[in-house]
């Protein structure tokens, strides 16, 4: 029994280990899946054809691996310094060089993908990228660290508005109150997904909106608030979607 138990952990380590399944752990797979399935969701609410769902689920995923490894690459230190067993590129497991080439590729694989939808349904896409790279860069540990998740959440109801089959039949912009809930549901999934950091973060000497609200409130306070107001916002969404719909 103890030899087919250690022979198992040999078998996940080495799986664990291999050039794809680093890429995945590298790629933050449950934020981006989550993106994915809910922009897929809504699109196919929105009532696009089976093939524009499959096509926003492709776009969604490659654009999330992108932003994923590109924020993997710019914390490669910090994520070292505090010792973070999930950062595959921090543990040395996975070589910068390679992490690097791995997203050239796909961003050019996503460029096509997003201009499939159609011109201002791509850009607005791509837009998002490159907002959250901006985030990256330069706002993730700021007081502004909310403003690209918000400004990027905007612009997902431009790109399923504006999106078709290359860009068929589809004109009208975004209805201005599903932007404006959107933008909203940004910076809850933003303090939401820095809350697990919290810790780390304030050691460390960062001060970002989800620190600075939950050094004020406590953690498990900010926890409920955010779960209370993403679900306000969600069934906002929903409502909006039924009432006045997508477009304008």
């Amino acid at each position: 029994m103890a030899a087919t138990v250690t022979a198992r952990r040999r078998t996940q380590g080495r799986v664990s280990s291999l050039f794809p399944v680093l890429l995945v752990r590298a790629a933050h797979p449950r934020l981006g899946m989550v993106s994915a399935l809910g922009l897929t969701g809504a699109a196919a609410l929105s009532g696009r054809t089976t093939r524009e769902v499959a096509l926003v689920l492709a776009t969604v995923l490659v654009g999330q691996a992108i932003l994923g490894w590109h924020n993997d690459l710019v914390d490669r230190r910090r994520d070292h310094a505090d010792e973070r067993a999930d950062k595959p590129v921090a543990l040395g497991l996975l070589d910068p060089g390679d992490l690097a080439f791995a997203l050239a590729c796909a961003v050019l694989v996503v460029v096509p993908l997003s201009i499939a939808h159609g011109l201002w349904a791509g850009t607005a896409y791509l837009a998002t990228i490159a907002l959250g790279m901006l985030g990256n860069l330069l706002l993730r540990h700021t007081w502004l660290s909310w403003w690209s998740w918000a400004a990027a959440f905007a612009l997902y109801p431009a790109f399923l508005a504006y999106g078709g089959w290359a860009g068929e039949g589809r004109s009208a912009p975004p209805e201005i109150l599903v932007t404006v809930l959107a933008g909203a549901l940004g910076v809850c999934v933003h303090v939401l997904v820095a809350l697990p950091g919290l810790v780390l973060d304030n050691e460390a000497g960062r001060r970002h909106l989800a620190l600075r609200v939950g050094l004020r409130i406590g953690a498990p306070r900010l926890l409920w608030l955010m779960l209370v107001l993403t679900g306000l916002v969600l069934a906002g969404l929903l409502a909006a979607g039924a009432q006045v719909g997508l477009r304008q």
